[in-house]
């Protein structure tokens, strides 16, 4: 036995019972068919689960008219697609633009003719499938562009770091030390998740750095350190200038999160509230990680130690105000330095 498709619901909404007895004659055998007397009753049943495929909806009704319900629908996320005839005695061009205007699909005037009826709902039907269909198609093509773009972000940001720490693991623990600071500051779930994929490419000027500079295994002279100094910019001219959100982030955070608290970071001396909140919490990541990591030109510090010079950065090197919520989270950074630590030479799974 072959699989019954169900029959799309066709919400008739008019206060006069004949009209809707009409309505319900024409359409029923093709549509499942529900009804409402009054707008109120209309909306309600528009918002229940399954919502109607379609409504044809009357404008000529007391207390709330079809133009009101028909803007309520509108306004409603939930409802807001279900394709809107009117049907109604209301034949003036105006009437019709109006109905047009507040988003309604068609205009049928009274009284109806059945053809005329079923040809418009099986028309508006169809053209509400493909559009949902390509709704779908260009869903799935946008996320799968901005997964290929934020797999490109995390591979540059990971590129970068293998020149001085060669499993690349930095960038993802910061990352992620990153976001666990951001999502307890409770900006949205959406800005949470820009920080944690801007993130990797914090030192993407990195790139720029002679390697006889970035892996001295000793500390840098002053010429040395005027030339490290300049990987923020050269991080924030890679990036370079765009519309998307998620670049405009990554170059922000390459240029500011070596900016102080104080004023005495680089490479613009920004003080304050003037560092962007992006650049002040990779800034705490970035240091916590590359405290306890070891690195050409050092041995990783311990767990204790870090905390230690973090906190004694409140007020100069770091906000102030993410110091307690660093705090807050850190058992959780804990367990992320566990699951991607060197000592594992890769991602453990």
């Amino acid at each position: 036995m072959g699989i019954t498709k169900e029959k799309p619901t066709i919400l008739v909404v008019d206060d006069t019972p004949e009209n809707i007895d009409v309505l319900s004659g024409v359409l029923r055998g093709k549509f499942k068919v529900k009804a409402a007397l009054n707008g109120k009753k209309a909306i309600k049943i528009a918002n229940s689960s399954p919502h109607p495929a379609m409504i044809l909806l009357d404008i000529m009704m007391p207390v709330m008219d079809g133009y009101e319900v028909c803007q309520k629908l509108k306004a409603n996320p939930a409802t807001a697609r279900i394709p809107i005839i009117f049907i109604t005695a209301k034949n003036e061009e105006k009437d019709e633009r109006k109905g047009l205007e507040l988003g309604a699909v068609d205009y049928i005037t009274k009284p109806i003719n059945p053809s005329i009826v079923l040809a418009r709902v099986h028309t508006h039907l169809a053209l509400y499938d493909q559009n949902i269909a390509l709704e779908d198609k260009v869903r799935q093509r946008t996320e799968e562009l901005n997964n290929t773009r934020l797999n490109i972000i995390h591979r540059l940001g990971r590129a970068a770091e293998f020149k001085d720490n060669e499993t690349g693991l930095h960038v993802i623990r910061m990352s992620h030390y990153s976001r666990l600071i951001a999502e307890a500051l409770e900006y949205g779930e959406d800005w949470t998740e820009l920080i944690f994929n801007a993130a990797p490419m914090h030192d993407i000027g990195k790139i720029g750095i002679p390697d006889h500079i970035l892996l001295k295994p000793g500390k840098l002279n002053n010429d040395e350190w005027d030339i490290m100094r300049k990987h923020p910019q050269i991080g924030a001219d890679i990036i370079g200038e765009h519309d998307s959100e998620i670049l405009q982030t990554s170059r922000i955070i390459a240029l500011t999160h070596h900016e102080k608290w104080d004023g005495s970071g680089y490479p613009s001396n920004l003080k304050g509230e003037e560092i962007p909140i992006a650049g002040r919490i990779i800034a705490i990541a970035d240091v916590f990680d590359a405290l306890t990591t070891q690195r050409p030109y050092k041995k990783a510090w311990t767990v204790e130690d870090a905390i230690k010079e973090i906190d004694n950065g409140s007020g100069t090197h770091f906000d102030p105000n993410l110091i307690p919520i660093f705090h807050e989270v850190l058992p959780s950074i804990l367990d992320i330095k566990e699951l991607y630590a060197e000592s594992t030479l890769g991602i453990k799974k």
